[in-house]
């Protein structure tokens, strides 16, 4: 697969202790896309935050979260990632956990898989 020009950036935010079975969310996220043949993706842990609740996580010793925010980034052709959030809704739900989804435009400048 090789990817130029216009892409798309789906971001996947949820916390660390979302889990869908034993499966922690993020984990269930990323080996859906895998499934799904997208071209890629990245499980980023914040180290502080906060979301709708506006309760702060962070990894501060003396206020350990086991719940730090989690970014998946995923990149692919808009039809590819358009196809793919039926799939992401479908984790939500089953999760019961709530999260943020946000989509942007980008250029890819280089993507070539290792030989």
């Amino acid at each position: 697969m090789n990817i130029t020009g216009q892409a798309v950036l789906l971001r996947v935010f949820v916390g660390e202790s979302d889990k869908l079975g034993h499966l922690p969310l993020y984990e269930a996220i990323v080996k859906k896309a895998r499934d799904a043949d997208l071209a890629g993706a990245t499980v980023l842990k914040g180290v502080l935050g906060f979301g709708a609740t506006a309760r702060i996580r962070t990894q501060k010793i003396l206020d350990l979260s086991s719940d730090l925010p989690m970014v998946v980034e995923i990149i692919d052709e808009e039809e590819k990632i358009s196809a793919f959030q039926n799939s992401l809704s479908g984790l939500f739900e089953q999760a019961a956990c709530g999260g943020l989804v946000t989509l942007e435009n980008i250029r890819v400048v280089h993507y070539l898989p290792a030989k």
